[in-house]
């Protein structure tokens, strides 16, 4: 690992490290951004460093604009979710360049992280799908639990149509799925 990636992904984990929402004793940014690490590590372990840092940073101090100020409804989310992507990716920009990388990079970072080109650009759908693993092998099972099985096929199919073709079938080969939703990942 080289010295600025190495402060990149320092800076991000000091970053995350403020995150008030705990999970497992961790504060919970600082968590994913280790996960995220993890399963691109494993899916891909010969990214290049903007893709890494792009995953590691990928919810860089997310605590500090709640859901919640934002409106009720698919709207509201999908206006959050935009503006989430930007500042991440603003954030990650600003944190690469203090690491000496330079503004091409800066700017690759800024277009992975607002996921721009998915389903065209290599590196955005390999970060889309290093996304959809940790959310399936981390976060689906609290997400699924006391869901209505019809709002659970429907995030399943959601998140089944943001991955790649190579990243449906690697789900259907680790994970257990019950018929309906293992279905959602051969469509």
């Amino acid at each position: 690992m080289t010295d600025r990636l190495h402060a990149a992904l320092a800076a991000i984990d000091t970053a995350n490290a403020a995150d008030p929402n705990m999970e497992m004793d961790l504060p919970a940014a600082l968590l994913y951004g280790q996960r995220m690490t993890a399963e691109l590590h494993r899916l891909f372990p010969d990214a290049p460093d903007v893709l890494r840092i792009a995953a590691h940073g990928q919810h860089v101090e997310r605590w500090l604009l709640p859901r919640h100020d934002y409106p009720e409804g698919k709207a509201g989310y999908l206006e959050w979710r935009r503006e989430q992507g930007r500042r991440h990716g603003a954030r990650v920009a600003g944190i690469m360049a203090d690491a000496g990388y330079d503004a091409a990079d800066c700017d690759r970072v800024q277009v992975l992280l607002r996921k721009e080109g998915i389903k065209r650009d290599p590196q955005v759908q390999a970060l889309e799908d290093v996304i959809c693993f940790v959310f399936l092998r981390w976060y689906f099972e609290g997400f699924a639990n006391g869901r209505a099985a019809a709002e659970v096929l429907d995030i399943v199919q959601k998140t089944a149509r943001k991955m790649s073709d190579e990243g449906r079938a690697r789900v259907l080969a680790e994970f257990p799925l019950p018929e309906d939703l293992a279905a959602a990942f051969r469509a």
